[in-house]
């Protein structure tokens, strides 16, 4: 069965897992599968800022995946969605970049999300709060999950 890849949005966490001895395993067999062709990576401006001050290990790690993923930007619709996370008190100004994340992958038309985010992101409260904020203003409902939810574990 040739299916076209699964449009992922991955968070900075997951970049970071690559070297963190808990996430490793899991976010290493989530880039293999981009590698492998299962999913298109997508990568925003914010990832690439948070990644600058990453180790230089983990800028490594994107540099060599950057030939496989969609990079897309910062739009003002995207702004305006984040803005909508925010005044619907999903979470508060000092997690202005994880409601980003959010309306970036939602606005680029990503099916997931997959990050290590389990205070701002991936969490059972939020989550149906995001869905419900997206699909107030138009958007699907995006699906936000660990890496460990979206391994093939079948091939």
């Amino acid at each position: 069965m040739n299916t076209s890849p699964i449009r992922v949005y991955a968070d900075t966490s997951v970049f970071g897992g690559v070297f963190d001895e808990i996430f490793e395993t899991a976010s290493r067999a989530f880039f293999q599968q981009v590698t492998d062709g299962r999913f298109q990576l997508v990568i925003s401006p914010v990832v690439q800022q948070e990644i600058s001050a990453a180790p230089a290990r983990v800028q490594e790690w994107v540099e060599d995946l950057a030939s496989l993923a969609d990079f897309i930007d910062s739009t003002e619709e995207a702004l305006q969605l984040r803005q909508a996370y925010l005044n619907a008190g999903i979470v508060t100004i000092k997690s202005v970049a994880d409601a980003f994340h959010v309306a970036l992958a939602t606005v680029a038309r990503c099916r997931l999300i997959i990050s290590w985010n389990f205070k701002h992101i991936v969490h059972f409260q939020k989550i149906p709060l995001y869905q419900g904020i997206n699909l107030v203003n138009g958007y699907e409902a995006i699906h936000i999950y660990s890496p460990l939810e979206v391994l093939n574990y079948e091939g």
